[in-house]
């Protein structure tokens, strides 16, 4: 810290951590670590398979394949920290590392909801409307849709962060988590802070609570398109290929809506931490298995990746 004017300025901040966890820290790094492989290992997959495979350059899996990018950057945002806790239980962050990765915390975050909105307006066109939709839904609009969910939540985010950035932080630094969250912050904060957290509150309703009406609309439509087809394989095929999004959507709306959809912000009970990390290390590793398990197309190309492997290994030897 540095001492001026009688005032004790931060410059760096003290992770506390998981504290009920410490006494089996060895165990949580080993599993946060294989946890956080899989992120990476199983987001990248998709990464790769939709951008060297022509047959999944469709709309859905360039949203899928964004949807992969973002999951990676979201938990690389904020696991690495967390297994240091584990190893060193009061981890030191420094000033900006903090605010910057409260910035790309919540931006990250933003941008996933966002594409996960697009994703369930696309299943909407794709059931509800598929004569229009070769139309309305082309590569070029799916691209500018992905885009635009990075830099709407990136703005946004970005002129939110910077009056939180420029308020006086004094005293204490340690924050009572295992991340820079904003919850967690606002206590550190030496100035009456009650107008920026309601206005937090407000961009988490706005955020999620938007998002989630959206597309729980979307599903509605598509329910009820569903409904009247005539035929039970058909029900089953178009019902197929939303239940892989919405299980996801379930998930994190889940998650997020207990952690940040209420007024109280300086919450920390354990049941939050949990939470938080189901939605930052578990949900990015089981959204991999849940699009490719349950996805025909994605199997296909598995198996044709892998069937030309063995032909080639056969015609080496």
């Amino acid at each position: 810290m540095e001492v001026t004017m009688n005032t004790t300025r931060v410059t760096e901040f003290i992770l506390v951590g998981i504290p009920f966890l410490h006494h089996l820290h060895r165990i949580f790094f080993v599993i946060g670590l294989f946890v956080y492989m899989v992120v990476i290992m199983g987001n990248g997959f998709i990464l790769v398979i939709v951008t060297f495979e022509p047959r999944l350059q469709t709309p859905m899996y360039i949203f899928l394949s964004n949807l992969a990018l973002l999951e990676i950057c979201y938990t690389t945002t904020v696991v690495p920290k967390l297994l240091q806790t584990f190893v060193q239980p009061r981890t030191k962050i420094c000033f900006r590392c903090c605010l910057a990765q409260n910035f790309f915390y919540f931006t990250f975050g933003g941008s996933e909801l966002l594409v996960l909105t697009a994703m369930s307006f696309d299943r909407y066109l794709a059931i509800c409307k598929p004569l229009q939709y070769p139309v309305i839904m082309t590569k070029n609009v799916c691209i500018h849709l992905s885009l635009a969910a990075w830099y709407v939540s990136f703005v946004t985010l970005f002129f939110q962060c910077f009056v939180f950035w420029q308020m006086p932080f004094c005293g204490s630094n340690v924050v009572d988590n295992f991340f820079c969250d904003s919850a967690a912050m606002f206590g550190l904060v030496c100035t009456d802070t009650r107008i920026s957290e309601f206005v937090g509150f407000l961009f988490a309703v706005l955020m999620i609570v938007v998002t989630l009406i959206f597309t729980v609309a979307s599903y509605a439509c598509i329910i009820s398109t569903v409904m009247h087809i005539p035929s039970a394989l058909g029900r089953k095929k178009a019902f197929s290929t939303c239940t892989s999004h919405l299980i996801a959507v379930c998930l994190l709306y889940g998650a997020l809506i207990a952690m940040y959809v209420r007024p109280n912000v300086h919450s920390s009970s354990r049941i939050t931490r949990v939470l938080a990390v189901l939605n930052t290390a578990f949900i990015p590793m089981l959204n991999p298995f849940i699009y490719t398990i349950r996805n025909s197309e994605v199997r296909n190309v598995i198996r044709n990746i892998i069937h030309k492997k063995r032909q080639l290994l056969n015609n080496d030897f």
